[in-house]
């Protein structure tokens, strides 16, 4: 159970920028403990839309009212300094907390949270081991960084000491956290506006490890070069899971792929034989998100037929390579959150796993520092689809000081052979798709951005 304790003396939180999957999720958990929560975002989304359906009062625009009746604000890193509701809140000295602080006091006030990290995978694993966890009836606390089909939402409140969570390195929040277990899928090169190198990022990791407590858990992905050196620095213990390094504690053998592109392996345990798992999501980086997840479940004393249920059951958290409908003559559409050149060579390797004729993927680069730093390692992979198309730059939190441009990429993309176009509008897009595409082609809007949005222009019909 939670200890409330912290946080008693806050009984009217509001919260600036609440339409935010994690924000949203924070909201729904706050009113649940009886605690009176109001809100506001620039942006109706079905996360507002949502929240106001369970009673959550939540104002488009500015609510000043609503600022000055809190007895804590709680306020995302995308708030500028000179919001008008944080202005009000220091005019009237109301305590303000960034999101990613407050996360932290969350937390502390479960006994055992289990914190997934990573650049890669992070959403996804979460949501295998919620699954797994619902699945052994451990009845734990989850926030997830989207729709998860389970828990019918982006969060769910239960009445153990067990909190699931999703925790990010970038601006380095996660050192905010009290992790019992850290599960850290990969590190890699991302969120290069914050970062300054390599170095820096796995500097952050590191510091990140050493917030374990003796008796906690580092889950670490062998694979990894930069997670090797991680275990050193605790003394926590540490399982390792891997597809490549045969000394991991859990590894993978004998994948195969069904017709859906759905793989099924033989897991080992210490190089004995563990069990024969099967996915409902497709690509073999899942196979080794999912490593992550028997890891931790097993050292959580899940049974064998819990960990393989719970991660069948798993069906893939919203847009990771979600299937969405078809249109036309069976073309097939799906919808993808990948905005890093490795999540977008995992997810190409997905798909091809799948039958189709030919590729389409409709792209929007996020953010100009990304797509400056990282040109023609997205050039790369994108080569990976028959056909791609470009889209404007998605600015997210940044302008544009790097003078860079989606035209930029088309022609990197085009020196490597491949096929690439660029077009703004996304009804222009729609039109040029529906107008090309042949008899069972597969298309991919791909990226963190608005680019979801096209699949609603092209899907005609749901039947998978």
């Amino acid at each position: 159970m939670a200890n409330l304790e912290e946080l008693e003396k806050y009984r009217k939180i509001h919260m600036i920028g609440i339409g935010g999957v994690s924000m949203s999720g924070i909201a729904e958990i706050l009113v649940h403990w009886g605690f009176t929560v109001t809100g506001s975002d620039t942006a109706q989304s079905e996360y507002t839309d949502n929240l106001i359906l369970h009673g959550i009062p939540v104002k488009i625009g500015h609510d000043i009212e609503g600022a000055k009746k809190a007895d804590l604000i709680i306020y995302t890193a995308a708030i500028s300094q000179d919001d008008p509701e944080l202005l009000e809140a220091r005019k009237s000295y109301i305590p303000t907390i960034e999101r990613a602080d407050f996360l932290g006091l969350l937390t502390k006030v479960f006994n055992d949270t289990i914190c997934i990290s990573g650049t890669h995978g992070k959403t996804t694993t979460t949501s295998m081991i919620s699954s797994c966890f619902l699945e052994g009836k451990l009845d734990p606390t989850i926030q997830v960084g989207a729709y998860l089909k389970q828990i019918n939402g982006n969060y769910r409140l239960g009445n153990s000491e067990y909190f699931i969570i999703e925790a990010c390195e970038y601006v380095e929040s996660f050192l905010k956290f009290y992790p019992k277990t850290e599960v850290i899928l990969n590190i890699d090169n991302d969120h290069l506006d914050y970062f300054k190198d390599m170095e820096h990022i796995v500097s952050a990791f590191k510091k990140y490890v050493k917030l374990l407590p003796a008796n906690g858990l580092l889950v670490i992905n062998s694979d990894d070069p930069n997670c090797a050196s991680l275990s050193k620095i605790t003394e926590a213990k540490t399982i390792t899971f891997g597809l490549e390094n045969q000394k991991a504690n859990f590894i993978a053998r004998n994948i195969t792929y069904n017709k859906n592109g759905y793989p099924t392996f033989d897991v080992y345990y210490n190089n004995t034989f563990y069990k024969t798992i099967s996915l409902s999501v497709t690509g073999i980086h899942n196979v080794s998100n999912a490593l992550a997840c028997i890891a931790v479940c097993h050292m959580y004393g899940l049974n064998k037929e819990q960990i393989k249920n719970g991660l069948l059951k798993f069906s893939g958290a919203h847009r990771r390579c979600e299937y969405v409908g078809e249109f036309g003559n069976h073309v097939t559409v799906y919808d993808d959150y990948a905005h890093h050149p490795t999540e977008i060579k995992a997810t190409a390797s997905a798909i091809r796993n799948k039958t189709y004729n030919k590729s389409w993927v409709i792209f929007q680069p996020h953010t100009y520092s990304r797509t400056k730093l990282l040109l023609k390692d997205f050039a790369k992979t994108l080569t990976l689809f028959d056909n791609i198309i470009i889209t404007d730059i998605y600015a997210a939190r940044e302008k544009n000081t790097y003078n860079i441009s989606s035209k930029d990429l088309v022609d990197e993309i085009r020196k490597l052979g491949g096929k690439a176009i660029y077009i703004s509008d996304f009804n222009e897009i729609a039109n040029f798709i529906k107008s090309h595409v042949l008899n069972n082609d597969l298309v991919l809007t791909l990226g963190a951005g608005t680019i979801t949005n096209v699949k609603d222009l092209l899907v005609e019909s749901k039947k998978d």
